[in-house]
């Protein structure tokens, strides 16, 4: 008799966790359509969807196994609904250009190179640009960028590859090796950070790329600021160092929100096909994600494959992206696994029958 109480209440237990993850999932899943200024609760749910996710896959696993197929129909219907949101971080290159065939297409690069460490031999610089003139990269738009290393400018190198070069605001840069016609900046207010466009000539098309670094998250700060106060002896409170980190996520979550919103406005002006890429430092299916995805195409749910990231080290997170409009067709999409700065770059293969 007790044995059956205890497998009861195990059961119930195990049907009230299958509720509450789902509707987390769903609130995730809902989240990124809430802007962070108003609705922060739903807004942060979107970056607990893989570990939900996870977990909702063990919760449909354990009812099949019981064979209580009335209770797995919760998280499988959910698992459904997640398709779409799994897509942006796994694809299981499936996708087939069948007789589709570009008459002309062009490799597009965007690389965090992280101010090349600040690196003064320029060698970190230089071995980027091998690897961009390996995988022959048409266009390349690079943030965090820096042009001095030592006595040299990494310029001069990198326009014996790329003839044609537009600058932004501090960090961010396009080369290309199609001419450049125009470029401007789309400047943040109250950041270092930034955006910028630039309409390149390919061919007699003209397309407009735009290159974005939003706001960080503050989390590197953060950790940086508390290892000084440590290092000189200060005691600091785990629930201080969670609170500070939390108070930095969540104001640098809604500093992007507006930024993405600006960027998508100048998207939207365009007269050309644009390519957006950059860094957006914010996850699939986020605020940020939606909104400047937009009527876009994201490049690696179109033709990635696999598992993707472009953050290296122990938190591994989709934060770099490539975006076209639907006058473009992406073919190719994949990273490189270089050491070079924190991030991995990102590249794409984008057809140009316009």
């Amino acid at each position: 008799m007790a044995k059956q109480a205890v497998y009861k209440y195990f059961a119930f237990m195990m049907l009230v966790i299958s509720m509450m993850v789902s509707v987390f999932i769903f609130m995730g899943l809902f989240g990124g359509n809430s802007d962070p200024a108003h609705a922060n609760a739903s807004a942060m749910m979107v970056y607990a969807l893989p570990i939900l996710l996870f977990i909702e896959i063990i919760l449909l696993a354990y009812w099949l196994i019981r064979k209580r197929w009335h209770w797995a129909a919760i998280p499988g219907v959910v698992l459904v609904f997640s398709l779409r949101y799994i897509g942006t971080i796994f694809q299981p290159g499936l996708h087939i250009l069948g007789n589709y065939a570009s008459q002309h297409s062009i490799l597009v690069a965007t690389y965090n190179v992280e101010r090349f460490k600040h690196e003064t031999s320029g060698f970190r610089a230089e071995d980027i640009l091998s690897e961009m003139k390996r995988q022959e990269v048409d266009v390349l738009c690079v943030q965090e960028y820096s042009d001095v290393s030592g006595n040299k400018r990494n310029s001069d190198s990198y326009r014996e590859v790329f003839s044609y070069m537009a600058k932004g605001r501090d960090d961010k840069v396009v080369f290309s090796r199609y001419p450049i016609k125009r470029s401007g900046t789309i400047e943040f207010s109250n950041t270092n950070n930034s955006a910028m466009w630039a309409d390149i000539a390919i061919d007699g098309k003209t397309v407009r790329f735009v290159n974005v670094h939003l706001q960080t998250t503050g989390i590197n700060r953060t950790k940086r600021n508390v290892f000084k106060m440590q290092q000189k002896g200060l005691d600091i409170s785990e629930w201080a160092i969670f609170k500070k980190l939390f108070d930095n996520y969540t104001k640098g979550m809604v500093e992007r929100a507006g930024q993405a919103r600006q960027v998508a406005g100048e998207v939207e002006k365009s007269k050309h096909p644009v390519i957006l890429c950059g860094d957006f430092n914010d996850v699939p299916y986020s605020y940020t994600y939606n909104t400047m995805l937009g009527d876009l195409t994201d490049g690696f749910r179109e033709c990635g494959k696999g598992f993707m990231s472009t953050m290296r080290g122990r938190n591994p997170a989709r934060i770099d992206y490539i975006f076209h409009d639907d006058r473009l067709r992406g073919e190719t999409y994949y990273t490189t696994d270089i050491s070079y700065s924190d991030h991995y770059p990102v590249f794409m293969r984008i057809g140009l029958d316009i």
